[in-house]
């Protein structure tokens, strides 16, 4: 097995054609490595939303290569796809994304039910442990909170041990303290679990928990940062936007 996790080569997409053509990505080479923490940031309309949907198979490209392991995603069809981001991917959305008529439990293994696969307990265990959220198992979305919603969909993003867990905004509708307690889920999946964790955000402060921060704009990746903090992340977003 490699220890890119993913990868991006050259990844050009294109809405609309003449005048109106707008160049969402503009050749962008990007890896993940296995166990990293990403997050991506850049100003609105950079295209770091459409670099995460082609990269998680929600979007495909105009040109370029995808990569997720050793599976490059040009060449698989609609149901290899579907296969693919079923067993390999995890999501955690701004919106949480939970079905109000099940319980938290029935929406952790919605997946895994839906592919056939029954869930390892242990692991299960583990991750309902870690995510704190054993007492409220039997509860529907309406009766939790937002950070208990998104610690369900973190959960259910997990539960299968894919093999990227994606995040779009993942603390986008959440206070202070329930994505601080996120953010610090997402970290333990790649400290303790060897997941590799990429989101999308505009936060710094969600930014710093990342091992790597790749900055966007105009649809390509003009820096990259190490070891962040909030404040070097605002800096940098800072001349950005000056730029």
């Amino acid at each position: 097995m490699t220890d890119i996790a993913a990868s991006a080569i050259a990844l050009t997409k294109t809405y609309g054609s003449g005048d109106t053509q707008v160049h969402a990505l503009r050749e962008v080479s990007v890896e993940f490595a296995r166990g990293e923490f990403t997050a991506i940031m850049g100003p609105s309309g950079s295209g770091k939303s459409t670099l995460m949907h082609c990269l998680a198979g929600l979007d495909s490209a105009t040109s370029g290569t995808v990569t997720i392991g050793d599976t490059e995603l040009t060449d698989l069809t609609d149901k290899q796809m579907t296969g693919l981001r079923r067993d390999r991917i995890g999501f955690v959305f701004q919106s949480f994304n939970l079905v109000p008529t099940l319980t938290a439990l029935e929406n952790i293994t919605l997946p895994l039910d839906i592919a056939g696969r029954t869930p390892d307990k242990e692991w299960l265990d583990t991750v309902v442990s870690k995510l704190g959220i054993g007492d409220r198992l039997d509860h529907r979305p309406s009766e939790l909170s937002g950070g208990q919603q998104q610690r369900v969909a973190c959960a259910r993003a997990l539960a299968g041990r894919p093999d990227i867990v994606f995040g779009d905004e993942p603390t986008g509708n959440l206070d202070s303290r329930s994505s601080g307690e996120v953010l610090s889920i997402l970290r333990a999946a790649a400290d303790d679990f060897d997941q590799t964790v990429v989101i999308v955000t505009h936060d710094p402060r969600a930014a710093s928990y990342a091992d790597r921060v790749v900055f966007l704009a105009d649809g390509a990746v003009i820096d990259q940062l190490a070891n962040p903090t909030a404040e070097t992340v605002l800096d940098r977003m800072k001349q950005l936007e000056t730029v």
